[in-house]
């Protein structure tokens, strides 16, 4: 069809085979070659043995429900409980905190149905065993292992109810166990609650004292520590000796900043003075001094003077040696003062070391300080911390116990009865569960049945397994046809014919009912059986692109597989074809090809050979196909592996490969037969027809390990008699071919003739 597109076959040189299967008859490629387990074959299995499973399950359902019809009747009975504490004291106390009603809330509201511990202890013996006791004096039977295995606690879809339920065949036991059973649970959860609140004191008392004892100590530790280091607050006094430390450390600095421009001054100075004054004075200190500058300045005048006198008179004149006497004097008042003001900043100098030492000291103490702080802090953060901890907890103890004590004053059980303990009824349940559980475990049976029996009979059904177990290519699918039944009918009745045109009657009327003879009809017809040939006469024109494939050998591992019939459908779809075959009947021993065609067999293959005839004497040409041609077996010889073994026979094969386009050889059985293996090297290969449902593994498996020993080249495998055959495609081309004939129809009747094709012999 277009747009389809094939796998090309692989060829291997000497046996002229190709690995390629073509699609399965459900349409499905075959899984068998991917390992592990093949679903396919086994729903086929399955559907194969349907009348065993279904027997075995109604056999099995059957037994059950008559076993539980027959049985005494059960009686069985329950009641509801409901598990969260609805109780108006409940609903007070829950709002208190620290109570065991709040956490049941709070618990309630994170959590998804009652733990399994609980379920557990429903069914317990410090439960059930005081009930078991008070029912031994009328119910003698009843013990706690009795109560243990027959009491059904279940929680239902809503988490906070409990289903409880009883059955026996005592409806008067039934219904006293779950009365007592439900007092029990509901004396048990107000038991269960008030024991863990008394519990819940006791362990409170016995912790109060050691609580109480451990912050008093904590608090005596922490007095002595703060008297010991005169302490209030790490972090306080940390803090002003902090602020001390960088009120002294800027001071220092400040002092040690003048301290340096002191020693500068007084180098400045002594340099100064050392040298004869100038008219500018670079000190600082000798610039600030009144009086230095006073003599400074009259030392300049008298300078100046000397100068102006010196232009007149000599240097020995009267007044030029008294202001020379007066520069002296000023000169040596003007050193005594600079001494004096040197005197002045060596006096600075050592008051600002001696502040620079004291301030020095102070911060260093102040250093030394700080870092016994820290640890003192250390210690006192630990203590200030056991100490939290300890109030924290005597605090959650006390209002822990108080909490309990409101708790302790609860009298209303925490669980209800939804609904009280019916009336024991017969459980209708048991038939139907007997029946359920029968059905399953029927079909389990049977399924387990059907696949052993498949196993045991080691018959193969479908071409997956025949090419698993064979290694053969699948040449074609045979889609199982019910009307190849008819034939037959055909070796029966024509035996029984006087004439050969009864005999030839007959055929005709059986090869018209079964889709052999195609020229009676007006136009072309098919079935998926027909193109299943038709597909199989392909494949064998595709085994090899370089020679053609002129004669082979059709045969099968054991009788009834189908073989004749394939070599006949086979031979008329070449024949259909333009093809002049001839189709041989080479089973000497109990020939049925004239049967089937409506052929006499005075004289065929056996004749020729030991008569010395002309083979197209005996040649005869089939009423269904005008290119088939047909060679029967002729009289039964007593000895017919010689005549297949001779070397006539080996003649014969030639000339029938030169005459005809193919030669079709329908054999014997391989399997325990050396007939066909004898002659079939001198052909192109041999065909194997495997009936689907009738030959077994092992069969097929010892007739191919037969085949080894012979040089005989084997083409390939049929599957014959597929019951799964569908051919999805074949049908809708098919619908689509119908509807186009309709559409010819209406053209025919509206006066416009299309030309007249004949596809009778068309594939």
């Amino acid at each position: 069809m277009q747009g389809q597109q094939y796998p090309q076959p692989e060829l291997v040189k000497d046996g002229r085979r190709f690995q390629w299967l073509p699609a399965s008859p459900a349409g499905e490629v075959s899984k068998g070659d991917e390992g592990g387990l093949n679903l396919g074959q086994v729903f086929s299995t399955l559907r194969r043995r349907i009348p065993v499973i279904l027997g075995v399950t109604t056999v099995v359902t059957s037994a059950a429900v008559l076993k539980s019809m027959t049985s005494t009747p059960v009686y069985q009975a329950g009641f509801d409980i409901l598990t969260k504490p609805v109780t108006v004291e409940t609903e007070v106390l829950s709002s208190v905190p620290q109570t065991l009603s709040s956490k049941d809330q709070q618990q309630a509201a994170g959590e998804k149905g009652l733990d399994a511990t609980k379920l557990q202890l429903l069914k317990s013996p410090k439960l059930l065993s005081p009930i078991a006791k008070e029912l031994q004096t009328k119910y003698p039977d009843v013990s706690y292992d009795v109560l243990a295995t027959g009491l059904k606690v279940v929680p239902s879809t809503s988490t906070e109810i409990l289903n409880v339920s009883f059955q026996d065949k005592d409806a008067g036991k039934v219904q006293a166990i779950l009365k007592l059973t439900a007092k029990a649970y509901i004396d048990y959860s107000l038991e269960e609650r008030l024991a863990d609140v008394k519990q819940g004191i006791e362990f409170v008392d016995t912790q109060l004292p050691q609580l109480r004892d451990r912050v008093e100590t904590l608090q005596d530790e922490l007095q002595s520590f703060r008297q010991q280091f005169n302490l209030i607050d790490p972090e306080s006094t940390s803090k002003v000796l902090s602020d001390q430390k960088g009120v002294i450390g800027q001071q220092r600095l400040e002092t040690q900043v003048k301290l340096n421009e002191t020693q500068a001054l007084y180098v400045d100075l002594s340099k100064q003075i050392t040298e004869l004054p100038s008219e500018s004075v670079s000190a600082s200190a000798l610039r600030d001094n009144t009086r230095y500058q006073a003599l400074l300045n009259q030392l300049l005048d008298i300078r100046s003077q000397i100068a102006k006198e010196s232009s007149v008179f000599r240097d020995g004149t009267a007044d030029i040696q008294v202001l020379k006497d007066q520069q002296q004097n000023l000169l040596s008042l003007l050193g005594r003062e600079g001494q004096q003001v040197q005197t002045e900043v060596a006096s600075r100098i050592r008051e600002l070391e001696a502040r620079n030492k004291i301030l020095t000291q102070a911060e260093d103490s102040l250093n030394q300080q700080i870092k016994q702080l820290s640890v003192i802090s250390r210690r006192y953060t630990d203590i200030q911390r056991e100490l939290k901890i300890a109030t924290e907890n005597l605090n959650q103890f006390l209002a822990k116990r108080e909490a309990l004590r409101i708790d302790a004053g609860q009298r209303k059980a925490p669980w209800q009865i939804l609904t009280p303990p019916t009336d024991p009824i017969p459980s209708s349940a048991n038939t139907k569960r007997s029946a359920m559980l029968g059905a399953v475990l029927g079909l389990l049976l049977g399924v387990g049945v059907a696949l052993l029996l498949d196993k045991i009979s080691n018959v193969l059904h479908s071409p997956e397994e025949v090419k698993d177990i064979s290694k053969l290519p699948i040449l074609g699918v045979i889609p199982h046809n019910p009307e190849l039944t008819d034939l037959e009918k055909i070796d029966a009745v024509a035996g029984k014919l006087s004439s050969v045109a009864e005999v030839l009657g007959f055929v005709q009327q059986m090869s018209q009912k079964i889709g052999l003879n195609n020229n009676s009809k007006p136009h072309y017809t098919t079935s998926p059986f027909l193109e299943a040939f038709r597909s199989l006469y392909a494949n064998i024109r595709l085994l090899s692109s370089d020679t053609q494939v002129r004669s082979i050998v059709i045969s099968s591992c054991t009788a009834g597989e189908g073989k004749s019939t394939t070599s006949v459908y086979l031979a008329q779809t070449a024949a259909a074809l333009g093809q002049r075959v001839l189709l041989v009947d080479t089973d000497l021993r109990l020939p049925q090809l004239h049967n089937r065609l409506g052929l006499m067999n005075s004289y065929g293959l056996s004749n020729v050979i030991s008569l010395d005839l002309d083979f197209e004497q005996v040649v005869q040409q089939s009423p269904i196909e005008e290119n088939l041609f047909v060679m029967t077996a002729g009289q039964i010889p007593p000895d017919p592996t010689k005549l297949l073994s001779s070397q006539k026979m080996q003649k014969l094969m030639e000339q029938f490969k030169e005459t005809y386009d193919l030669v079709i050889y329908d054999t014997p059985p391989l399997l325990g037969l050396a007939d066909a293996k004898l002659f079939a090297p001198k052909t192109d290969g041999i065909i194997l027809v495997v009936g689907l449902g009738k030959v077994k593994s092992a069969a097929l498996t010892q007739t191919l390990e037969g085949l080894k020993q012979f040089n005989v080249s084997i083409l390939g495998a049929i599957a014959n008699g597929a019951k799964d055959y569908k051919s999805n495609l074949y049908d809708s081309y098919y619908r689509y071919y119908t509807a186009s004939e309709k559409q010819t129809t209406e053209v025919i009747d509206s006066d416009i003739t299309p030309p007249i094709i004949d596809l009778s012999k068309r594939l």
